[in-house]
């Protein structure tokens, strides 16, 4: 089960896990690109179920859930992925009304999706969870105090829950990414580049320069960190927020 499918990390993912013949539930609020992805899966042999989901509805995201055990009968593994990320702004000059969507895509839906997650997994007595929070959940990051926030929050969900359900056979974890060639990193460097009027290229390179490894991740290095993450064989692991991100939280 993925949310966020359509995105930089979630096809990356999507095509990983299925690559591993894992039998595919897919969500995303962007639609066309989401059935697309699930077309190309489809037809590579994959076994896929995609909807798009309202990751902050509850209702949808149990019926979701739902949907898919009724296809597929188990679930094994849960990716919560889907987020936002708004314009680089001050404290200051970030309204409530942002702070709150933020809140509410990258760190409810969190939530949501392991409420309802959780039960079949621990009727099961086994199975894994990965949110996907940010470097920026274990650092400061200055001008996305929203984004911030809520990525710390995942994290602290993520320990929660662990925390909880450790004795009954189910790991939960968090992957902490640092930039990455995704749409999202773009978007927030186009924005950055048209604040400061300079070319897109200056601004890729304030990102890197605060990378010890000196570049950006691609998607399919994260893709492979939750591959590993969920794995049944890494079965001693859980509670943990786990970078990658070239060192940046070094």
């Amino acid at each position: 089960m993925l949310t966020g499918a359509a995105g930089g990390f979630g096809q990356a993912a999507a095509r990983r896990f299925a690559a591993e013949g894992a039998r595919l539930v897919l969500s995303d609020m962007a639609e066309v690109p989401l059935m697309a992805l699930a077309s190309a899966l489809s037809e590579a042999g994959a076994e896929v179920l995609a909807e798009p989901l309202d990751v902050t509805d509850e209702a949808q995201v149990a019926a979701h859930v739902t949907g898919g055990l009724s296809r597929f009968h188990r679930l094994d593994v849960a990716v919560n992925n889907a987020g936002i990320a708004p314009p680089l702004v001050p404290l200051t000059a970030t309204e409530a009304e942002t702070f709150d969507r933020v809140m509410a895509i990258n760190a409810r839906s969190v939530f949501l999706g392991m409420k309802h997650q959780l039960p079949p997994m621990l009727a099961a007595g086994r199975g894994a969870i990965l949110n996907v929070a940010s470097a920026a959940g274990l650092v400061g990051a200055g001008q996305m105090a929203a984004y911030a926030a809520s990525k710390h929050a995942v994290v602290g969900l993520t320990r929660a829950a662990a925390d909880e359900v450790a004795r009954r056979g189910v790991r939960v974890n968090a992957i902490c990414p640092s930039f990455a060639a995704t749409p999202l990193y773009d978007g927030i460097a186009d924005a950055l580049s048209g604040q400061r009027a300079e070319p897109r290229g200056n601004t890729d390179a304030r990102f890197t320069r605060r990378i010890p490894m000196g570049r950006i991740a691609s998607p399919d290095e994260v893709a492979e960190a939750m591959l590993w993450l969920t794995d049944p064989a890494n079965s001693f692991m859980t509670g943990q927020a786990v970078a990658v991100d070239g060192g940046l939280s070094a």
